[in-house]
């Protein structure tokens, strides 16, 4: 495949070969600077997604950072060209293959494997400390120079590509890789350097055991929910101190999973040091250089992961002239706080939830109305259960020229239907018939007024209909599983050290809207009379509760 006419126009100083690779990140041509005689690899963006001027502008800034990137495991980036709809980058070269060829060519031992991790890991963090995001990190985008050096290449590409949508497919490839996707990646969530983490601690696994963490035979969408609600398989014929680093890589909760790669590196370094001996790094032959100190410091300290003092994590501090063009790094601001405060918010989180439990379980079975001799098709009106997609005859005393029914729940209006009675015996007598509509609508046992001549009376009607046959009944049950699912996912963004804006009052709405539709949902069920009062109990008990769960939540961040 030679480069389409627009590529060559577009980079006049470089003489421009067939393509050597292709992929959902774009097609990779061989190049030669006309002047310099450098190798070089020219990478043709996928123009159908950078060609939304959002997505160009993100781009364009992401390609400075990138450009700037001076690191000996980072590809260097020489030039990006934008013209017309193309976005081309200008890299180094790298002919020396690819952590996947040498991988499945059973090149890489456990030493090898190690190295290569630190030098994945060195280059992730001079990236993170610069500001940008991988995102795609996979053992494909491990490319090794003629020297043996290996390098990180795409950094910071799907970053721009999947920005507002993580599951975004291009040229038949997900993106993000779903074999090598956080969790947080994959379910959309705020991203951070732990992601980068997360997709390293996948390849390094695979690397030292010879598999993936998770079954890749069923399809993308599967893997990809493997790693959202699954934990990983723990590697098999790995010696314990390293097998420990990588499985707490691999965490899918962040609280446990390294939050910066260079914390990661360390720890793999001191467990490998612990493992293969010392000079293990220097036997496996594999160039690894600018180790920070503290790694380096590890490599001579073989204290297995877990078994020293917990090393504490720094989080990098992004450009903030970059801002907009990534997720911010560092988890929500938060005040300082006593450790007990948690306890005691859980403990009340607790009495609050019992007190709901106990106020929709006491909800009376009917609300106190004055006794009435109407009847409804000729028995007692409060006992004759009505079906109101039918036409039904109301009779009591009195010689009314106008009789109006109407339904209501706790106050809330559900629909009426009036007549003109007949005379019978000594009373009277109307035929009622509800709009069709109603039946659909009201559930359980609801409040009816009969107004005639402008006396009302006032008793309990039962409706023959299912409750979850109406909008009562399933409505309720439908808004209360919303609010509870809306709740849990934003308790599950703070434990996972991002922001939930709003968190205060957006909680406390929830459990007020969950509290009154759990109470509304059960008496509905149990054919009891909505009550007012009990309503407003659970849902102010639902607030209460869900408050403190939140106020937990963010507490315990705190420790």
């Amino acid at each position: 495949m030679s480069a389409p006419a627009e590529v060559v126009a577009a980079l006049p100083q470089y003489e421009i070969g067939a393509a050597i690779g292709q992929g959902g990140m774009g097609v990779v041509f061989a190049g030669v600077h006309r002047s310099l005689r450098r190798d070089v690899a020219i990478k043709q963006l996928p123009w159908d997604v950078l060609n939304h001027a959002v997505s160009s502008q993100l781009f364009d800034r992401e390609a400075r950072v990138l450009a700037s990137l001076d690191h000996p495991h980072i590809v260097p980036v020489y030039d990006y060209v934008r013209t017309g709809r193309e976005h081309l980058m200008v890299m180094e070269r790298l002919d020396g293959g690819t952590v996947h060829s040498r991988f499945h060519s059973g090149e890489i031992g456990g030493e090898q494997a190690c190295a290569i991790g630190l030098a994945m890991l060195a280059g992730l963090h001079a990236a993170h400390e610069a500001g940008v995001l991988h995102l795609d990190v996979k053992p494909k985008n491990l490319l090794f120079t003629t020297q043996g050096v290996m390098k990180v290449a795409d950094f910071g590409i799907a970053r721009v590509i999947s920005e507002g949508a993580t599951l975004v497919t291009h040229g038949g490839e997900v993106l993000g890789t779903p074999a090598y996707i956080a969790p947080e990646q994959a379910m959309g969530n705020a991203l951070s350097p732990a992601a980068d983490v997360y997709s390293a601690g996948t390849v390094l696994y695979e690397l030292l055991s010879g598999k993936l963490p998770f079954d890749n035979t069923r399809g993308a969408i599967s893997m990809m929910r493997q790693h959202m609600f699954t934990d990983p398989r723990p590697i098999d014929g790995v010696p314990s101190p390293i097998a420990g680093v990588v499985m707490r890589s691999l965490s899918r909760e962040l609280d446990s999973r390294y939050r910066d790669a260079e914390t990661f590196a360390a720890d793999l370094a001191s467990a490998a040091t612990a493992v293969h001996g010392p000079g293990w790094l220097e036997r496996s032959r594999v160039p690894v250089r600018h180790l920070t100190p503290r790694v380096i410091s590890a490599i001579g300290t073989p204290v297995p992961a877990g078994d020293g003092p917990t090393r504490p994590v720094r989080r990098p501090t992004p450009d903030p002239t970059l801002s907009a063009t990534r997720a911010s790094f560092g988890p929500e601001p938060r005040p300082g706080g006593r450790p007990g405060a948690v306890l005691w918010f859980r403990l009340a989180a607790a009495v609050a939830v019992i007190a709901l439990v106990v106020l929709t379980l006491l909800t009376p079975e009917r609300l106190p109305h004055e006794a009435t001799t109407l009847k409804i098709d000729g028995v007692v009106a409060s006992s004759a259960p009505v079906d109101l997609s039918k036409t039904f005859a109301v009779t009591g005393e009195g010689s009314p020229k106008q009789v109006t029914l109407a339904l209501s729940a706790a106050g809330i209006p559900l629909g009426s239907a009036s007549a003109v009675p007949e005379a019978e015996g000594d009373g009277f007598r109307a035929d009622l018939r509800f709009p069709g509509l109603i039946r659909w609508i009201a559930g359980g046992a609801v409040t009816a007024t009969l107004t005639a001549d402008g006396v009302p009376r006032t008793f309990t009607v039962v409706t023959r209909q299912h409750p979850l046959a109406s909008a009562l009944g399933a409505g309720s049950l439908i808004l209360a599983l919303f609010a509870l699912a809306y709740l849990e996912s934003g308790l599950r963004t703070i434990r996972n050290g991002h922001r939930w804006r709003g968190a205060l009052a957006g909680g406390p709405v929830l459990g007020l809207l969950f509290g009154a539709t759990v109470w509304l949902c059960v008496s509905v069920l149990r054919v009891h009379e909505p009550a007012v009062l009990f309503g407003v109990g659970c849902s102010v008990a639902g607030a209460v509760a869900t408050g403190f769960v939140v106020a937990a939540a963010r507490a315990r961040r705190t420790r």
